[in-house]
């Protein structure tokens, strides 16, 4: 499994996505898989890598958490979780997206 967490510069929630995205790849049994973090610096990047805004989590080159007819942008991006908007995914959510992507079940 390929994991890329997508960031603009000096993103508020990147520390806050990768700790979730840790802990949600250690609660589903996918402990040794790891990820990068790549920072899109420019609107051509961010066009060719699917990028919607800060931070971007892109599983095997699939963004999970994509909403339809949203444009690349240079922008920070707000999810819309349970608990209401935020800056990334919930852990619960990041626990789903990871299983769907494995092919197994809690």
């Amino acid at each position: 499994m390929k994991i890329e967490v997508l960031v603009v510069p000096d993103c508020p929630n990147q520390q806050l996505t990768e700790k979730r995205l840790r802990q949600a790849l250690n609660d589903t049994g996918l402990t040794t898989t790891g990820f990068t973090t790549r920072v899109i610096d420019s609107q051509a990047e961010a066009e060719r890598s699917s990028f919607t805004g800060s931070p971007t989590i892109l599983i095997n080159g699939r963004d999970p958490f994509a909403e339809p007819d949203t444009a690349p942008s240079l922008a920070c991006r707000i999810y819309r979780t349970r608990g209401g908007p935020a800056g990334a995914p919930s852990l619960e959510e990041l626990r789903q997206a990871l299983q769907a992507a494995a092919g197994t079940t809690a």
